[in-house]
């Protein structure tokens, strides 16, 4: 294990508990340290606590929506920085292109695999450097 992950936060925003378990603990297995939120406004309260590196959030969520918070994240000049993979349901490519447009670095689509999530972490935090 490479000693520049461990150092790396990521935050999963999912109100889904297994979706957000799984990726947790894929990401926890490649030596990440994970924050996890179940909502939106928890999402943003942790991100505004303390560093993190990387955020994935689903779009679909209780309350305050995905789309919010990318909004939120992106127009906040500390947390703007941080890149934010969305991953969702909806495959729609005018979905991924509002996503894109609004500053998500990369688009998922549910259902998730283990290397999907593993290779689009990587790239963009290898990116990042």
């Amino acid at each position: 294990m490479k000693k520049r992950r461990e150092t790396n936060t990521i935050l999963v925003i999912e109100d889904e508990a297994d979706v957000r378990n799984f990726a947790a603990r894929v990401l926890e297995l490649e030596g990440y340290h994970v924050l996890r939120a179940e909502n939106g406004e928890e999402g943003l309260r942790l991100l505004r606590e303390g560093w993190v590196s990387l955020v994935i959030l689903d779009l679909k969520l209780p309350g305050l929506d995905g789309w919010t918070v990318l909004e939120r994240i992106k127009s906040a000049p500390v947390l703007s920085v941080i890149p934010v993979i969305v991953f969702t349901a909806s495959a729609g490519v005018p979905q991924q292109k509002r996503a894109l447009r609004m500053g998500a670095a990369y688009y998922l689509v549910k259902p998730l695999s283990a290397d999907d999530l593993k290779e689009a972490v990587v790239g963009i935090l290898n990116q990042e450097r």
